[in-house]
């Protein structure tokens, strides 16, 4: 198989390390391989891939859409590097408002599935950073939603004290008062 799969502390993430073939003249990946996810757990059908380009300071999130048109992300960084973070939303769940932190860059090229039931934001801690993610649900603008970056009651450890944030995301609510439809259920994917 040539990934690795690593359940991170909020069980449900899964930090994904693809086998990295180079020599000389470069290097060679897949990035996605349905029979090896699927085998791993993740069986989403992904439907949209989406790419964002961002300088250093700028932090993009929290974001999620509710029920029906939730959405499981694979994001990857494919050009410099990002602090990304999920952050666990679904009533019920034993980790209900714990965030998970993680780096991902176009060195280590690692790869984070969050499942629908997460927030999802990162923070670009290099010159620039571009990222790419697949999503098993089209984008929907009547079912977006979000939470405050700095939430004191998540209290996330951003890698940055004062980021860029977009007009939008600085009204955001916090999370005691954002609207989220999330059951936990397991976390067996």
């Amino acid at each position: 198989m040539p990934f690795k799969f690593k359940h991170l502390k909020v069980n449900s993430l899964i930090m994904i390390e693809p086998k990295i073939f180079g020599d000389l003249r470069g290097f060679f990946m897949e990035t996605y391989k349905q029979s090896d996810f699927e085998a791993a757990g993740i069986k989403n059908q992904f439907i949209q891939d989406n790419c964002s380009r961002s300088k250093r300071g700028v932090l993009r999130g929290l974001h999620y859409q509710i029920e029906p048109y939730a959405q499981s992300k694979l994001i990857r960084c494919i050009k410099g590097v990002i602090f990304d973070v999920a952050v666990d939303i679904r009533k019920g769940s034993p980790f209900f408002g714990q965030w998970v932190g993680e780096e991902l860059s176009d060195e280590n090229k690692r790869m984070l599935y969050v499942p629908a039931g997460f927030a999802h934001g990162f923070l670009v801690v290099s010159d620039y950073a571009e990222i790419m993610y697949k999503c098993d649900q089209e984008y929907s603008p009547e079912h977006e939603k979000g939470i405050l970056w700095n939430d004191p009651q998540l209290a996330i450890d951003w890698p940055a004290s004062d980021p860029l944030v977009s007009e939008r995301d600085t009204h955001l609510p916090q999370l005691r008062e954002a609207e989220y439809n999330f059951n936990f259920l397991s976390d067996k994917i």
